[in-house]
């Protein structure tokens, strides 16, 4: 939840009001930015009522007030906008009812909404259910098959989800060499908690780790 989205609309009626919401946000102008997109918002526009849902998420100009945010979120996510899917099934998943089987079908749901939609992360924290077995039957391999699949997208915590398998997991096809290459990738994304993964790996597995 840390951006607007700053993809300009085609030319049409919102393009010159979304644009200048969004510069106004970038400025620092959060009350102004928060008016304009609440107007359209209110219209139907999905960015900016995903981008209603976010300042209330992050608290920018105004009170942190996540039912606000959440119910934002669920306009734009019924809108099948992927990005507010996947913020709403985390808001969703942090909430104190986080543990109600309910209140998991709908962070399921989402997730899996977003992961359609081409969202990396939800496809990262679909397989954590998975793995888990929170709001879903316990299944290792189908994690493991959506952690492989959202580290091939590029999500960094995907790539150490899916080299740990490779590595250390049980009942999971042993890979070391590709669990070097998710390690390796996740530390060039700024994943810093890779690094002692990939000592362990190499100190256990030196040929693992020789040029590859």
């Amino acid at each position: 939840m840390k951006f607007l989205w700053v993809i300009l609309l085609a030319a049409g009626l919102w393009a010159g009001e979304f644009e200048s919401a969004v510069a106004d946000y970038e400025q620092g102008n959060y009350i102004k930015a928060l008016d304009a997109f609440y107007v359209l918002a209110k219209e139907g526009h999905p960015k900016a009522q995903f981008n209603v849902g976010l300042i209330y998420a992050n608290g920018k100009g105004v009170k942190k007030d996540m039912y606000q945010a959440m119910a934002w979120y669920k306009k734009a996510a019924e809108q099948n906008n992927a990005q507010a899917q996947y913020n709403l099934a985390k808001l969703i998943s942090q909430r104190p009812d986080k543990e109600d089987p309910r209140a998991m079908k709908r962070v399921k749901y989402w997730y899996e909404k977003a992961a359609a939609g081409g969202q990396k992360e939800a496809v990262n924290n679909l397989a954590l259910l998975y793995l888990t077995g929170r709001g879903v039957e316990k299944n290792k391999i189908k994690a493991f098959e959506l952690f492989k699949k959202a580290a091939k997208m590029g999500d960094s915590a995907a790539q150490i989800n899916v080299a740990l398998m490779y590595a250390w997991g049980k009942g999971i096809p042993s890979n070391k060499i590709k669990a070097y290459k998710n390690l390796k990738a996740a530390l060039l994304q700024g994943r810093t908690e890779a690094s002692p993964y990939l000592d362990r790996l190499c100190k256990e597995n030196s040929w693992a780790c020789q040029n590859n």
